[in-house]
């Protein structure tokens, strides 16, 4: 049973395992459209996570991250690309969660939820790792505290700064 609860859970890994970003459209923070094709972070990697202005879980992930994010950007060149999944009525409210936590990502909103579905988002958070050439190449659901250090562990990986 163990066995088989382990393939199930690396399955999805696997799947996404080389798999390049898909080209959506969402909106910008101003409400402007932006396809999900022109993130770009100049071969460097990039995080995209999925996240909701109401899921404790999300927001507990970003501020952490948030704290350590500034030496992350000077080891590796990495990218922190947050998706909030709320509806485009709630805009105001992922502006303001974002200036008021001083977060530095980039920001942007996926109200029905296509990118989502398009990167096969189940539960959230939902945090995904892109190479320097935007294939999906981790991928991790959930938040426990120490989550971010495995994501940086792989950030590393795929920037040789083991």
């Amino acid at each position: 049973m163990k066995k088989i609860l382990l393939i199930i859970l690396l399955v999805p890994a696997f799947v996404f395992a080389q798999q390049s970003l898909p080209s959506v459209e969402i909106k910008s923070l101003d409400n402007s459209n932006f396809n999900t094709s022109q993130f770009e972070n100049n071969g460097n990697p990039i995080v995209i996570s999925f996240w909701a202005t109401w899921c404790k879980p999300c927001i507990l992930e970003l501020e952490t991250i948030n704290e350590v994010y500034e030496d992350w950007q000077d080891e590796t060149g990495v990218k922190l690309i947050a998706i909030s999944t709320d509806n485009i009525q709630k805009i105001n409210d992922v502006k303001v969660k974002k200036d008021d936590d001083g977060w530095e990502y980039e920001v942007y909103i996926d109200s029905n939820r296509e990118f989502a579905r398009a990167m096969n988002v189940r539960p959230i958070p939902h945090t995904f790792l892109l190479d320097g050439n935007k294939n999906i190449v981790w991928q991790h659901t959930g938040y426990s505290p120490g989550d971010e250090e495995d994501l940086f562990d792989q950030i590393k990986k795929i920037t040789n700064n083991k």
